[in-house]
């Protein structure tokens, strides 16, 4: 980590925006920074042990060292490596020089090492200057040489550029680089990384931001903790932690350097400034120091955990839908999620030799003895990432007096300026009904409600309207017995004919209570599946139904058996859409797959009525305290009413009975309980939702 003569350009005040990362890695991943600078770190292959155990799959090191990058062969870690500053010269004047680099320092070892990027040079604009002119130079010429390699498709050239090469960055929307800069060296590397693809990697630390003016930006704001947001008071964009406004302003800031002809999104209508959006983003330096906080409760565990949760939620399936819609490659809100995410957390170890002050020497994640200076959990962060808006008490829904061409521009703009719009692509869980006045309404709404419901946040020239009673229908259904209505005419129907308890059903704007699953990308490998799905049996998940024997064993695959885990884990953990990542190995669907379903077997447990309520109540009480879950028959649990014994009892001694794999003897309770093979239900079961909400029914008696 570079240091800066003054930290006054990190004075944000905090909207996801649509990182990149090098196609190499995974959407999603965070890696760590191997630094050297110490004289008792362990050796490279114990280092790459410590590597796997914690599930770090990238790693960014500041040189070619040898014995580091045979270390990481055939690990399938992904590894960027780095042509230093003092090499950057040779390497833009001598095309035959970047060439033999090259050979020697990433064909040598490539593919048993998975090298993915070549850092040129490391904030140059800032430590050495004196390479401006040459910067652009050595990254063409190494760029050649992996043509010449016909490594180029797999291995990205960029160059780290430190945050303080901005002379203005709050707000995000008015952020420009220094002057000392020249603009034609920014604009060639702009122009580099456009026709190469590769990043613009950044190095930014929050954390020192927070150290430099404690009095502005608030603890919450800077690690990803709950908060009430900060507006750009241009864009009226709110950003909700420290990071997002950091990555914004670098957008902004490329704009005004982009070639002219160059793709840009408009940022504000008001002021015209254009953001970068087609320009790739990695940070590959992002940390935290605890030495700045002696005495104190260290915040740079929820800082890396807060990163690595933003970060997954980045490389969602909502937000990967975002990336083919016709609504473009959008600014996105700050609740978490763009299009594509990738960070490296400075660094792997504190490391004694480091020059600076002693903070310089603390930032690492682990002491020099392997053991972790705090936790961090690579796979999952700390869950997922939002804010704390009020509830609603007012919505923005469309005017369809306007007409459709109207609609859509305001449609098109709200999506491009921070309304999130994921969940009304094609194929998403709000799409249907595919109307104008529907995906609109979704969309304003969305806007205004991100923006504190000002009046002026649902005006879209006349398209939008502000109302005061909820735009919902409530439809009336009665607890369940896992049984499911087929449409919405259908359960009109059924509601008429049996049901008694209300429950609140939005319908004309999609609500966030989708159904939803996780299921196994098997484009990852058998490999990375096992490893995934180890995790999550290891973290949470009830695997026993995919062991051998377990009634979902079959098929005995390795997609199979991911799909079911992954699943049983995003559940339980409310479907967060960082509980769906395992490193790139899980994908969040909203059509129901087919995954099998251990809570809808072919028989059933049910209470015999005839045997009385004393002893229903005995076997009840029994199946509760031995393994049945019965909170969903005490009393205000969804599932209560029919307040009867025989109600009561059927669901406990069912509930048991599957958990104990159907055997027949975990349905006697003492002759209390009777085996069926038809779904205790005049409905059969079957996979359908009513504008994203499983409505479940039950059983009517005839």
């Amino acid at each position: 980590m570079a240091l800066h003569a003054s930290f006054l350009v990190f004075l944000l005040l905090g909207v996801t925006l649509p990182m990149y990362f090098f196609p190499g890695a995974e959407a999603g991943e965070v890696g760590v920074c191997w630094g050297t600078v110490a004289d008792n770190l362990p050796d490279p292959g114990s280092v790459v042990q410590l590597l796997k155990r914690n599930s770090i799959t990238m790693v960014r090191i500041y040189d070619t060292n040898s014995s580091v990058v045979n270390a990481l062969a055939n690990t399938d870690i992904k590894l960027m490596v780095a042509l230093p500053n003092e090499l950057v010269a040779n390497a833009a004047s001598s095309s035959s020089y970047a060439l033999q680099w090259a050979r020697d320092n990433v064909a040598k070892y490539y593919p048993s090492t998975h090298i993915n990027g070549i850092a040129v040079g490391n904030e140059v604009f800032d430590s050495a200057s004196n390479l401006n002119q040459k910067l652009v130079p050595a990254m063409r010429n190494v760029y050649a040489a992996l043509q010449t390699l016909g490594l180029d498709g797999a291995i990205k050239v960029s160059t780290p550029v430190a945050y303080s090469a901005l002379k203005v960055s709050w707000p995000p929307s008015q952020a420009a680089f220094r002057d000392d800069i020249p603009q034609s060296v920014m604009a060639d590397l702009v122009s580099f990384l456009r026709h190469t693809g590769a990043p613009f990697s950044i190095n930014v630390y929050p954390y020192r931001a927070y150290l430099d003016d404690p009095q502005h930006i608030s603890l919450e704001y800077w690690t990803f903790q709950p908060n009430d947001g900060v507006a750009d008071p241009n864009t009226g964009r709110r950003y909700y932690s420290l990071y997002d406004a950091q990555l914004d302003a670098i957008r902004y800031a490329i704009g005004t350097v982009s070639p002219a002809g160059a793709s840009r999104l408009r940022a504000s209508l008001a002021q015209g400034t254009g953001a970068a959006v087609d320009v790739q983003l990695s940070c590959t330096e992002c940390g935290c120091s605890c030495y700045n906080f002696r005495g104190k409760h260290c915040p740079c565990p929820k800082f890396a955990n807060g990163l690595i949760s933003y970060t997954l939620a980045a490389s969602s399936s909502s937000a990967a839908a975002r990336r083919s819609s016709k609504y473009g490659a959008s600014l996105l809100g700050s609740t978490g999620g763009g299009l594509a995410a990738s960070a490296y957390i400075f660094s792997l170890f504190n490391e004694d030799n480091k020059p600076g002050d002693e903070s310089e020497r603390e930032f690492g994640l682990f002491y020099p003895n392997m053991q972790p200076v705090y936790d961090v959990d690579f796979v999952h962060g700390s869950g997922p990432v939002s804010p704390t808006p009020a509830p609603a008490s007012s919505w923005c829904v469309a005017n369809t007096a306007v007409g459709d061409a109207r609609l859509q521009a305001a449609l098109d703009w709200a999506c491009d300026h921070g309304a999130d719009c994921s969940a009304i692509q094609p194929g998403a869980r709000c799409f249907s009904p595919d109307t104008k006045a529907a995906h609109a309404t979704y969309a304003f709404n969305d806007y205004y409600q991100r923006n504190s419901q000002a009046s002026s946040a649902c005006d879209f020239n006349g398209a939008g309207s502000i109302v005061y009673q909820q735009p919902s229908e409530f439809l009336v259904i009665r607890c369940i017995n896992r049984t499911y209505a087929s449409s919405l005419n259908k359960l009109l129907t059924i509601a008429n004919r049996s049901m008694t308890h209300w429950i609140p059903m939005r319908t004309d704007i999609c609500g966030p209570s989708q159904a939803s699953w996780c299921v196994a990308n098997t484009a990852a490998g058998d490999a990375r599946l096992q490893a995934a799905l180890d995790w999550a049996c290891g973290h949470g998940a009830d695997c026993t139904a995919i062991q051998p024997g377990g009634r979902c064993f079959s098929p005995d695959t390795k997609a199979a058996h991911a799909t079911y885990a992954f699943n049983n884990y995003y559940q339980r953990n409310s479907q967060a859409s960082s509980a769906c990542d395992f490193n790139g190995a899980g994908s969040i669907v909203y059509q129901q797959p087919n995954i099998c379903d251990p809570n809808q077997p072919a028989s059933w447990c049910v209470a015999k009525a005839e045997v009385g309520d004393a002893r229903l109540q005995a076997a009840l009480d029994w199946a509760c305290g031995h393994g049945a879950d019965c909170s969903a028959v005490q009393r205000g649990g969804r599932c209560f009413d029919p307040d009867t014994k025989v109600s009561h009892a059927s669901y406990a001694f069912n509930d048991y009975y599957q958990r104990n794999g159907r055997a027949a003897s975990a349905c006697d309770f003492s002759g209390a309980g009777s085996i069926v093979y038809q779904a205790p239900s005049e409905f059969k079961l079957i996979s359908h939702d009513v504008n994203g909400v499983y409505i479940q029914l039950q059983q009517i008696d005839k």
